[in-house]
């Protein structure tokens, strides 16, 4: 009984000692919903946050896309000058000048016109082929008569004849030649020239039967609006 009572005295500063000793270092439990401040290794970030390397990527990408729609647009308006300045000169509006050009037959019946063709500068403004079908070349009538740019323009006739001969020259029917001619004349500002193409015959009892067409151009210049 006595050996008791020692070993019970001997435990009780034991158990006191660990007591103290478990209310000095109290424990903090875990807060629910509470996440870590260091992410893992190799953890992505957040959705919604962009690299640094990209936000500079698409600023970049932003700027240019804007520099090719700039140049799209000054392109357009170049292009779209460009057409304003040719109709322009083509249509003569800048300097107010203007041509009449007139077509006139006086050839014999020794002669008969299989095609013709004339041209304003390099362009063909009538064209006449007697297997084009409709009627036939009048004597008479208007080529031409519409605004020009100001300055030196040139006028040119292509055509075929065809020979109609009778009695000793009678050789030459259905005989076929090319006649080519062309005439240079300058339209001043502000004026309208009259240009008449005759096609008349050579005199001369020595002239060979092809050398007898001749085209003789008549030009008659006065200022727009003034009454004849």
């Amino acid at each position: 009984m006595e050996r008791w009572l020692r070993m019970l005295v001997l435990a009780i500063p034991l158990v006191v000692t660990s007591a103290a000793s478990a209310q000095q270092t109290p424990v903090t439990p875990p807060v629910p919903g509470a996440a870590a401040t260091t992410p893992a290794a190799g953890e992505t970030p957040a959705e919604g946050e962009v690299p640094a390397a990209g936000e500079e990527f698409d600023r970049r990408l932003l700027t240019e896309e804007e520099k090719v729609n700039s140049l799209k647009e000054q392109v357009f308006r170049a292009k779209a000058t460009l057409q304003l300045l040719k109709e322009i000169v083509i249509q003569g509006s800048s300097s107010g000048a203007r041509a009449i050009l007139w077509h006139e037959n006086s050839l014999s019946g020794s002669f008969s016109i299989d095609s013709i063709t004339y041209y304003l500068d390099g362009q063909s403004i009538y064209s006449f082929g007697v297997g084009s079908g409709g009627e036939g070349l009048p004597k008479e009538f208007k080529l031409h008569d519409g605004p020009v740019p100001a300055g030196n323009h040139t006028i040119a006739v292509s055509m075929v004849l065809r020979g109609n001969g009778f009695g000793v020259f009678s050789y030459v029917d259905r005989y076929t030649f090319n006649v080519d001619s062309s005439y240079a004349f300058t339209v001043e500002d502000g004026k309208s020239c009259e240009v008449w193409v005759r096609i008349k015959e050579r005199k001369g009892v020595g002239r060979s039967f092809v050398e007898r067409p001749n085209v003789v151009y008549d030009l008659n210049c006065t200022r727009i609006g003034e009454t004849e």
